[in-house]
C-alpha cells in the first residue's frame, strides 16, 4: 500500500517538525536519568510548582525526583502530569500511550500540562507500523493516540485550548543508546 511521504528523511526529525507543526513543544535529553531536570526546566519555564503526578511505570518511578514534589495520582489543583509513551508517529508527530495497571490514562486527559517521556528508538513511522507492534502483543483495553495539545473552534469560532484535554503537551525525546 502506498504511504504518506514523512516530511523529513529520519524518523526522529520528521517526529518533530510534525509534533511541532500542531503545537506540541519538545526537549531531548541523553538519557531516562535527565528527565527530571528536563521536567524542572518545563515546569519553571511555565510558572508552575514543582509539583506533578508520575505515572506509576518502573521506568519513572526507578528515577531520581529530588526537588520535585511527585504522586502517582493527579490533585485537583495540580497542573502537570508524567507519563511515559510507548511510541511515536513520525507520519503525525502522534504519541501512543496504552492504559494498563500502572499507566492510568486521566494523566493524559485531565492536566492543564501533559508531559510525556518518549525513547528515540521507540519513533516508527506510520501508524499503520503501529498496527503490527501489536500482532504479537495483547491488545491494550485503551489505547490512546496523542496528537498535539487540545484544542477546539467549536465556540463561537474562537480557539480554546484545552477544552478537551490538557492544553499544553510537552514530549522529553530521551536519546537511543545503541
Amino acid at each position: 500500500t502506498s504511504r504518506p511521504r514523512l516530511v523529513a528523511e529520519g524518523l526522529f526529525d520528521a517526529f518533530i517538525l510534525k509534533a511541532e507543526a500542531i503545537g506540541t513543544t519538545i526537549d531531548r535529553v541523553g538519557g531516562m536519568e535527565a528527565v527530571p531536570d528536563a521536567v524542572r526546566r518545563y515546569l519553571s519555564g511555565h510558572g508552575l510548582s514543582l509539583s506533578l503526578a508520575v505515572e506509576p511505570t518502573p521506568a519513572l518511578t526507578a528515577l531520581d525526583w529530588t526537588g520535585l514534589d511527585t504522586g502517582t495520582t493527579l490533585a485537583p489543583d495540580q497542573p502537570a502530569a508524567l507519563g511515559k509513551a510507548l511510541w511515536g508517529i513520525a507520519e503525525s508527530g502522534s504519541l501512543i500511550v496504552h492504559s494498563g495497571a500502572d499507566t492510568p490514562i486521566l494523566l493524559s486527559f485531565l492536566p492543564l500540562h501533559h508531559i510525556v517521556v518518549l525513547q528515540e528508538s521507540d519513533i516508527l513511522s506510520h501508524l499503520e507500523d503501529y498496527a503490527a507492534q501489536l500482532a504479537d502483543r495483547p491488545h491494550p483495553r485503551n489505547a490512546i493516540l496523542i496528537t498535539g495539545p487540545s484544542g477546539t473552534t467549536d465556540i463561537e469560532g474562537s480557539y480554546v485550548r484545552g477544552a478537551h484535554g490538557p492544553g499544553f503537551l510537552h514530549v522529553i525525546l530521551v536519546a537511543s543508546t545503541d
